[in-house]
């Protein structure tokens, strides 16, 4: 049996999947990484993932009970949006600058001010906590660790890197990453001169842009002995999470939709061709495959409101049956939430990019109850995603987005899944499996060795859960009261620019 091997370094944990040439699960593995909070900071320990990527992996093949001899190729996807840096020998110069980390909020008020627009345009991504203003804090706060710094890479390419015995001249990213990094050009797949000259960023700390499915090195016979595979197994490029966990959810032809409810509510879009939004409503991401790309936008910490109203109701949030009991208080209430509008942005706003703004609630009344709040919960995220499909409908009118496939612990709730497609007006059919990301990352590793010849036929062969259709009369009640909550979250980013200080103001406007 010919198989391949996934692995994404995620926030908490990394797993990792073992799977045929047909996409099809043969084991997974789970392995706990730690975040740690030092001095404001948020960050984590490369070593620590790289090892948690070996126990990951051994765990999954133990699960396959495949002899390793029959693993042909590996791949590692990862999180995206923060950044570390090695020397030239790929030793870790800096921590893992998590994309939870605030520090350099004042390098991106700066270029955000000053470079808006131009870094919209040609990367697809607003201004962000990500690679280019990461880069910036560590320049201005930390010179001596930013000029030992051989190359910026992303935690997944470290781990792959360290697998395959890189040094830094070696040292590579694949284009799903490059709308995070605030320096490339999103069209040529390139490196920005002008962007780089722009935010005084050093070029040559940057890696090689490759291929997903590019074999950038092989597994040394350290580490092989570390993952129980045989030395010289190749290892692929691989991509970042989101789009990892897109492709092996099979989003994969122009029109669908990929709902991922997870800690983030991430609705993306599947097109043919780049637009940046100049409204920075959207963030545009290069898929894996040819031609592809994949609008998005997320409410960062959506899956955390739920058990946080069943916190504050007196629960315990890891209680399933009590978050069930929850749901079905949410499902008793009538569409609309009798009057109760929710901000879910209790983590700050991604596009356009506010981390400053902050939730609320609308129409508050004592008649309210608990399944009141949680229904308006709910169909906070169901009003997010139909102001960013509306926004894709403006970019891409020629583009019929016709299905929302669903992945994510959210997408285990059918009352949730149902408000989705009533608000949004599109079916909505969740997908059977679990393990998204780590397939779509092994699908990659299999298309690098030549054993997969047509992703996009593998990675679209998945099992869906029945599909849920909107109901007529819901989607136009949640149709005419669309406009009160984009009202809403007008008037909490205003409340909130208000108490900001008049040299913040200034920075953001």
């Amino acid at each position: 049996m010919t198989a391949f091997i996934g692995i994404d370094v995620g926030t908490s944990g990394t797993k990792a999947g073992v799977y045929d040439d047909a996409g099809r699960t043969l084991g997974t593995g789970y392995a706990e990484t730690s975040l740690r909070r030092v001095d404001g900071a948020i960050e984590q320990h490369p070593g620590e993932l790289l090892e948690s990527s070996f126990a990951a992996l051994r765990t999954a093949l133990d699960a396959a009970a495949v002899d390793p001899a029959r693993v042909e190729a590996i791949a590692v996807s990862g999180q995206m949006a923060g950044v570390l840096g090695i020397d030239a020998d790929w030793r870790p110069v800096t921590p893992y600058d998590s994309w939870l980390d605030t520090r350099c909020g004042p390098q991106l008020r700066r270029l955000a001010a000053a470079h808006g627009e131009l870094l919209t345009e040609r990367t697809g991504c607003p201004p962000m906590l990500d690679h280019a203003p990461k880069m910036q804090w560590w320049r201005d706060e930390r010179p001596d660790e930013y000029g030992r710094t051989a190359k910026f890479v992303m935690p997944a390419v470290y781990v792959a890197g360290a697998m395959a015995g890189l040094g830094a001249d070696e040292a590579f990213v694949d284009p799903t990453y490059l709308h995070f990094s605030g320096l490339a050009d999103a069209r040529s797949g390139t490196w920005s001169a002008e962007l780089c000259a722009a935010l005084g960023l050093d070029p040559d700390k940057l890696p090689a842009i490759v291929p997903s499915d590019r074999v950038i090195g092989r597994l040394t016979a350290a580490a092989a002995a570390r993952a129980g595979l045989s030395a010289g197994t190749p290892i692929a490029a691989g991509l970042g999470d989101t789009a990892a966990g897109a492709v092996g959810a099979g989003l994969v032809r122009p029109g669908h939709l990929l709902d991922t409810a997870g800690t983030a509510a991430v609705l993306i879009g599947c097109v043919d061709s780049f637009r940046p939004d100049s409204g920075q409503r959207l963030i545009s991401m290069r898929g894996p495959l040819a031609d592809i790309w994949m609008p998005l936008n997320y409410v960062a910490g959506a899956g955390l409101c739920i058990p946080w109203l069943l916190e504050l109701s007196g629960g315990e949030p890891g209680d399933r049956k009590a978050l069930e009991g929850l749901l079905a208080e949410a499902e008793a209430v009538p569409p609309g939430a009798e009057g109760l509008l929710f901000a879910p942005h209790l983590e700050g706003r991604i596009a356009p990019h506010d981390p400053e703004m902050h939730g609320g609630w609308s129409g508050l009344r004592i008649g309210h109850r608990r399944g009141h709040l949680a229904r308006a919960i709910l169909e906070s995220v169901a009003f997010e995603y139909a102001t960013y499909l509306e926004a894709m409908r403006e970019l891409y009118p020629e583009v019929d987005f016709e299905r929302i496939f669903g992945i994510g612990g959210g997408a285990r709730s059918p009352v949730w899944n149902q408000i989705k497609a009533d608000v949004t007006g599109v079916p909505y059919q969740r997908v059977a499996a679990e393990e998204t990301a780590t397939r779509g990352t092994a699908l990659i590793a299999g298309s690098a060795v030549g054993l997969i010849d047509d992703l996009g036929r593998v990675a679209g062969a998945v099992e869906t859960r029945e599909q849920l259709d909107p109901d007529p009369a819901r989607h136009e009640l949640y149709r005419e009261r669309l406009p009160r909550y984009v009202e809403l979250i007008a008037s909490i980013a205003t409340a909130d620019s208000l108490h900001r200080t008049p040299n913040e103001r200034q920075l953001i406007a």
